[in-house]
Order: C-alpha cells, then structure tokens, then sequence
C-alpha cells in the first residue's frame, strides 16, 4: 500500500485492516471513505501515512464522549513518540508540545487560562474594521483583472494579515511562521518545515520580550501563567496553527458552497441561507480541522466496540461524527451542535472571532462581486491530500 494508490474502503476488497486516510482518492471524497468504513464499527483503525497507525472515531455520540474524558483519552503522546521514526511526518502535528493543546489537569488549566483571557482581549469592533480593510484592499487589486483564485489570492492572504495584525508580527516574520504552519499540516515536509516553525517562533518572542503592545503574543506573554519562552512559541504556534490555516479554508469552503449550491447560486445577494448559516452547513459538512482531537489512552482499553492499544493516537473525525447517518435531521439552518469547534475542555477557544473573520470576508466579496462564478467545472476542483485538514488547493473564478 502506497501514498499514491491507497485501497479503497469500500465493495468487495475492502481491508479489513487500516483504512489509508492519505492520497488522491481520499482527498477527492472523504466521505466515501467514512461511509465505507462505518460498517466496521464507531472506532475504526487507520493509517494516517503510510506506517502511521490510529484509530478514528466516527460517531457522534462516541466522539462527544472521547473529547469530554480527558482522564481516559489525555493528550500527551510522548510514550508514542518514542516508538516511532524521527522523521515520521506525523510527528510535528501529533509529537508533544508544552501549549495547552497537549496538556492535561492543571497545566492545562494554566496554559488555557493565558490563551482564552488574551483573546477575549481582542475588540471586536476593531477586529472587524480590520477584516473588512483587509478584504477591501485584496478586492480592490483583484477586481480589474476579472478572475481570482479565492485561496491563494484572498483567503489565504487576507487571514495572514489579519493574524499579523492580532500578534503585532512585522510582516516578513509573519509570513515565515504561516507557511512552516502550512508544511507542519500538509504532512509531506512537515519536519523541514517544523524546524523553520521553531526558529519563527523564537524570533517573535524575542520580539515581543523587547517590544511588547497591544496583541495577542503580548497579552499571554505578560499573562499571570508566566510562561516560559517555549511555552510561549508553543502556544503561538497553537494559535496559528490552530487558525490560520483552518481560518482560511472555512472561509474558501464557504465560499465554494455559495457558488455552486443550488440554494445560493443564481442570487447571491438573495439565497436562501445567510452567510452565517452557510458557515455552518460548512462546518458540518466540510469542516477544515476534517480528523483530529487526537489522545493517546495509556492502557489497553474498550471503547466503541473497538479495542484500543495503549499509548498509540486515537483521533476524532470531526467530519464523519458531524455526518453520523445517526443524527441526521431534515435541516441544519440555526443548528450548531456540530463538533467542528472541538467539545469538553479543549473546545476551541476562539471560534467567535474566527466567525468573524470568514464572515465579514465572505460578505465583502459577494458585495462587490455579486455575479461571481467558479471559473471551472466545480468536479474538477481539487482538495490537499492529507489526513487532517479539508482544504481546497485553489478556487478559480470568474466576475
């Protein structure tokens, strides 16, 4: 089994044993795969990358439970990572790091203390101001040229700056951290580009030491938890990680279902949904963190039917929970009791602002450009490979 030809799930050759949640096929339809392998149970084992193994959660009813136990499913793999390669692609993503993220208990509640405090710091008002600026100037830019690719040429740009911005980063070292981020997710250079995280990382800290202001990096840094220089890059790097990255496909997916769904497209300014309903149809049908909420049981245990081995990844899919045929309802219009956000005490800190960002930026491009429409056959739009994000690798259009 490689990368480039993983087996399929589903018919009559499906593997009985880890469902391969990498490669073209996989990218292209991951809701094939998780449909394919729900026959097998709720918590199904899987290779992450070839060699990788876990075990994926699938239901809604179970993933609530793993996010909401830290004591059975802790967050530190440290055991895991001494049993796998040095290189091993998943390491940078899953490998220990001391950011709340990774933590249990008290340390969690410390670290998470200077994160949520330093982000409900952040005006919203002023936040705004900011994105629709932000989204005005990218718009003015694109606008005569008549076509755009809204990942790399609007979301993507707009929430660097905007995360710029909310850090008090100077640019050049901004765009060092987003892209080391951007290869840390990817998987396939994700050690290269875990060591250019780090030196990013540092750099800005020792920037905010000496010049602290009115920011995010500032806030935590200056936060009663007094973190430690790693604690702080690890915390940043959460962050970041944690919202740009998905930050700019929540916006491109959401835009991606305005354009071609027969709800919206044909009147954008008039469809049936609002913007903030479609990010929500988004969040649960095509969420941009797909598989993660990863843990790692310290012992042997059932869970699921399914039995999982001590210190070895067990993540949550997000995206099939969200889909669980089990909880399925007529309609998901006001409904937001998708996982997307994550659940329990790792619960995304800052899904308000990033609301904001992807709907202000969403909103300010279907203003100006109304008549707006994919550039190609939306069939052949194409997703990144990898096992952890849903993220277009770009969106032509045409206005």
């Amino acid at each position: 089994m490689t990368a480039e030809t993983p087996s399929s799930p589903e018919g009559p050759g499906c593997p009985q044993g880890h469902v391969p949640l990498y490669g073209e096929d996989f990218a292209a339809d991951p809701q094939r795969v998780y449909d394919g392998m729900r026959h097998r149970g709720t918590a199904v084992p899987v290779e992450l990358s070839p060699g990788v193994e876990a075990t994926l959660i699938l239901g809604y009813d179970a993933a609530l439970e793993a996010l909401r136990d830290p004591g059975s499913f802790p967050k530190d793999g440290r055991a895991w990572e001494k049993t796998v390669p040095e290189d091993c692609p998943l390491k940078p993503v899953l490998g220990y790091r001391p950011s709340c993220l990774y933590a249990d208990g008290e340390r969690h509640s410390r670290l998470r203390s200077a994160l949520q405090d330093s982000l409900a710091r952040i005006d919203v008002i002023d936040l705004r101001r900011h994105v629709e600026e932000t989204a005005d100037e990218l718009i003015a830019s694109l606008g005569p040229r008549g076509e755009a690719d809204l990942v790399g040429e609007y979301a993507r740009v707009l929430v660097a700056q905007v995360f710029t911005r909310l850090f008090g980063c100077p640019p050049e070292l901004a765009q060092r951290v987003i892209v080391a981020l951007s290869g840390v997710i990817d998987v396939e250079h994700a050690d290269e580009a875990n060591k250019m995280l780090g030196q990013a990382l540092a750099d800005l800290v020792m920037l905010k030491r000496r010049e602290p202001g009115p920011d995010v990096a500032s806030w935590m840094m200056a936060h009663p938890a007094r973190m430690t220089d790693q604690e702080m890059m690890d915390q940043i790097a959460l962050v970041i990680g944690m919202g740009v990255e998905p930050q700019h496909s929540l916006i491109a997916n959401g835009l991606r279902l305005l354009l071609i769904d027969d709800r919206f497209a044909g009147d954008l300014s008039g469809g049936n949904l609002a913007i903030e309903d479609a990010l929500d149809e988004i969040l649960w049908t095509d969420p941009p963190l797909a598989n993660l909420g990863f843990s790692f049981p310290v012992r042997e245990t059932d869970f699921a039917g399914a039995r999982l081995p001590a210190d070895q990844p067990v993540l949550v899919s997000f995206a099939a929970a969200n889909t669980d045929p089990s909880r399925a309802t007529g309609s998901r219009v006001g409904n937001r009791a998708h996982l997307a956000w994550g659940a329990g005490p790792h619960t995304c800190p800052a899904k308000r602002p990033a609301r904001l960002i992807a709907s202000v930026a969403i909103e300010r491009l279907l203003d100006q450009f109304p008549d707006m429409e994919v550039a190609i056959d939306p069939a052949e739009l194409r997703w990144r490979p990898g096992p952890i994000h849903r993220s277009l690798t770009a969106l032509p259009v045409r206005f």
